[in-house]
């Protein structure tokens, strides 16, 4: 993949605006025209699902490849997570946990069990049920899984000053509220 698929679709980049076309610039004696379109600048909402798609596709590329050399792949973590902190749950206990569709998890399992990072195990009194339990390699990625994370999360915000990183993720949090409000 290159570097440029990583970006979204053209005139939908956050620093477009940011990056004006010298050919483009007005003359310095010509009157701005009323019916121009606003800025980012003018309009900062304006970019926000493109700045919002761009991070989050950095983000998981660089998961993605912080993965792979342990043979974990992106979105694994979070399952893996789950099972350290309460190995041998069912796929709807572990979905609703991530806020995922059964399927989902279901999928991801049978994936990650065929890694062997995981395996189904029947439910103690629900033949219907399976408990999802980590095999000793899956046990063991704990801390390897915990240091990416933390390189990832370090990489990400290490410009951002303390108050800035909580600001973000209040930020963040708060959007997802908005969204899940309905």
């Amino acid at each position: 993949m290159t570097e440029n698929s990583a970006l979204p679709p053209a005139g939908h980049s956050p620093d477009a605006a940011q990056e004006p076309d010298a050919a483009q610039e007005p003359d310095a004696a010509q009157e701005p025209d009323a019916a121009q379109e606003p800025d980012a600048a003018q309009e900062p909402d304006a970019d926000f699902q493109a700045a919002f798609w761009s991070a989050k596709h950095a983000l998981a590329l660089a998961s993605a490849t912080a993965f792979a050399r342990h043979g974990v792949h992106e979105g694994q973590q979070f399952v893996l997570r789950s099972l350290w902190a309460q190995d041998g749950l069912t796929p709807g206990q572990l979905a609703k946990r991530l806020g995922l569709a059964t399927p989902t998890v279901t999928r991801a399992a049978t994936r990650m069990e065929a890694a062997g990072l995981l395996r189904r195990e029947p439910h103690p009194s629900d033949r219907r049920l399976v408990r999802l339990r980590l095999t000793s390699r899956g046990r063991g990625l704990e801390q390897v899984i915990d240091d990416e994370m933390r390189q990832l999360t370090e990489r990400a915000l290490a410009t951002l000053s303390t108050a800035e990183r909580e600001a973000l993720i209040g930020t963040l949090q708060q959007i997802r509220r908005n969204l899940s409000a309905g």
